[in-house]
């Protein structure tokens, strides 16, 4: 059973983030849980990386003196799994915003799938999607999108180490992929169905695995709140 000087001296906690909410949300409400819990009136805690609303998965969740490692935790390579849409694309590259063109998917077989998979491996230049948290000139990226303002975007070096497509349902695509710190997998999904010569976005994602971290071993919040209160 964990105390209070544990969660002051510090936790890293596994969290399993359920769907539409964001990092920052369960941030919140494990604080507050634990400053309940324990009468505490201040605590440190914060993620290791943020995973988007839409997507489920591992969030590191780190407390008290631990949080001076969530750096180190961040710069971990990850895994995710998801699903890819061809014949579309989206503004967010994801099912956040809804489809504005679509694309032809004849031409497209499983064979030249598997083969454009090879183009992703190693280090990549990555345009971060518009609808994004990336800063510039002080603003998140999405505050331009959702203010229609056009804005330039530079992008990154990342390196995927692994990717592969895991099963292929007419246009969906199954994936599982191993990349590095700053990945946008919104970002590879439609990267990958412009590569096919079709549109393609993101429409579900999973973080399974931070470094030696995996998802098998995290709890919901909703079991955390559980073990919480079961001290």
């Amino acid at each position: 059973m964990l105390t209070k000087d544990d969660y002051l001296s510090g936790q890293v906690l596994l969290i399993d983030k359920p769907l539409n909410w964001t990092s920052f949300q369960a941030v919140n409400k494990l604080r507050w849980e634990i400053r309940q819990a324990f009468n505490i009136k201040k605590i440190k805690v914060g993620h290791a990386g943020t995973l988007d609303p839409l997507a489920t998965g591992l969030l590191i969740i780190c407390t008290g003196k631990k949080t001076k490692e969530i750096n180190t935790f961040q710069a971990q390579v990850k895994e995710y799994t998801g699903t890819i849409v061809l014949g579309s694309t989206t503004p967010s590259f994801d099912l956040e915003t809804e489809i504005n063109e679509t694309f032809p998917t004849d031409h497209i077989t499983e064979d030249l799938i598997h083969k454009t998979t090879k183009q992703f491996i190693g280090d990549i230049e990555q345009f971060p999607p518009v609808f994004s948290a990336v800063k510039k000139d002080g603003k998140r990226l999405y505050e331009f999108a959702r203010a229609g303002e056009t804005v330039e975007i530079k992008p990154r070096t990342i390196h995927i180490s692994e990717f592969e497509i895991t099963s292929i349902n007419n246009l969906e695509l199954n994936f599982r992929v191993v990349c590095s710190k700053g990945t946008y997998i919104r970002s590879l999904a439609n990267d990958f169905g412009k590569a096919l010569q079709s549109g393609g976005h993101l429409s579900a994602l999973r973080r399974t695995k931070i470094g030696d971290f995996n998802v098998e071993n995290a709890v919901s919040i909703e079991g955390f709140i559980s073990q919480l209160n079961n001290n």
